[in-house]
């Protein structure tokens, strides 16, 4: 059964630098990029209910959909009511460098690019400033500190309120920490993308920087709603993910199943249970769900009503422990990508 979500969302610190935002934050990319057709009527009204809902964290790329991801948020907020706008903080990566086919060819963190980039984002989303402003992947050709710096300067004249990061390492975390106060971390963390515990969770902790965690279902795969036999739409993602080719996904999807025993001994979905524990890990986490449909975010925002004591927590380890998962999270061409994973 799917819990009733609550009529307010809880709210977390963003870091010791940032923004209070809700606890649950709803990622905005699927609605238009790397999942298939999305339905646009559906994605607006979805965003209308999570700001009714209370929640306050919208994330998006500039690079999603090449600025329709931006300018989707942009008509939700438009013709949201006043008070739900007002409360909505926007989260923005940028950097990415595409083709007109949609392929990425890099990524650019040079400071009069920074701009660059949120000049654009600015006009897309109608808005006078970004709450969250964060390269999407570090450019290897810019050190940190640079493209950091840009950033800062874009804080002092208003354009930005925040500066995040995004997947990151460790000693960059450090170096960025230096040049100016870092909001968040947005990482990949969930039951079956654990990396981040070793070094940079820590590291974060101990310089303040909050963590907004994405991919909390790995992009479906734990959300208890994907099959063996499901076909994937043109593009999708999942198409050539390696969690989701062959032997992978069948061991992965057995996980599952160890989870959704725990799950339905709790009266809760799978979906619920996976996001509940990444909530558990600690109040300076913000899970980002994305959902694009109302009932998936009803279904996630019920995560907010569960409560996982340490017997749960300790069954849920035994269940899926670290690193049970096959596969990288990223094909091999964009794990290179990475700051994090090196």
């Amino acid at each position: 059964m799917t819990t009733t979500p609550k009529t307010t969302v809880p709210t977390r610190p963003l870091g010791s630098t940032g923004p209070v935002v809700s606890a649950l934050g709803l990622g905005c990319m699927g609605m238009s990029a790397l999942y298939g057709e999305a339905d646009r009527a559906e994605s607006i009204a979805t965003i209308h209910a999570a700001l009714d809902a209370g929640v306050t964290l919208l994330d998006t790329g500039d690079f999603y959909g090449m600025g329709h991801n931006e300018l989707l948020i942009n008509e939700a907020l438009r013709t949201a009511p006043t008070a739900a706008r007002e409360r909505a903080l926007t989260s923005v990566k940028f950097g990415a460098l595409r083709t007109v086919e949609g392929g990425f060819t890099g990524y650019d963190g040079r400071p009069n690019a920074v701009k660059n980039f949120a000049a654009y984002s600015l006009q897309r989303l109608g808005t006078d400033h970004i709450d969250v402003y964060r390269i999407a992947r570090v450019d290897p050709d810019v050190p940190i500190e640079e493209t950091v710096g840009a950033i800062a300067e874009l804080v002092e004249a208003g354009h930005v309120r925040h500066i995040g990061l995004s997947e990151v390492g460790a000693d960059t975390l450090r170096r960025a920490a230096a040049v100016a106060p870092i909001a968040d971390l947005q990482i990949e963390y969930s039951l079956i993308s654990r990396s981040i515990e070793e070094k940079i969770l820590p590291t974060a902790r101990e310089l303040g920087i909050g963590v907004t965690a994405y991919g909390v279902l790995s992009r479906g795969l734990i959300s208890g709603h994907f099959t063996r036999d499901r076909e994937l739409a043109p593009g999708d993602f999942r198409g050539f993910s390696p969690r989701f080719q062959g032997e992978n996904l069948d061991h992965n999807l057995d996980l599952v199943d160890r989870l959704r025993t725990i799950a339905e001994a709790k009266g809760v979905t799978v979906a619920q249970t996976a996001i509940a524990w990444v909530l558990a890990q600690g109040e300076d986490i913000v899970p980002l769900v994305g959902a694009r449909r109302r009932d998936r975010l009803t279904e996630a925002l019920g995560a907010l009503d569960v409560t996982l004591d340490a017997a749960d927590l300790a069954a849920i380890e035994e269940a899926v422990p670290a690193d049970a998962a096959a596969g990288a999270r990223y094909p091999e061409a964009q794990m290179a990508h990475l700051d994090s994973e090196h």
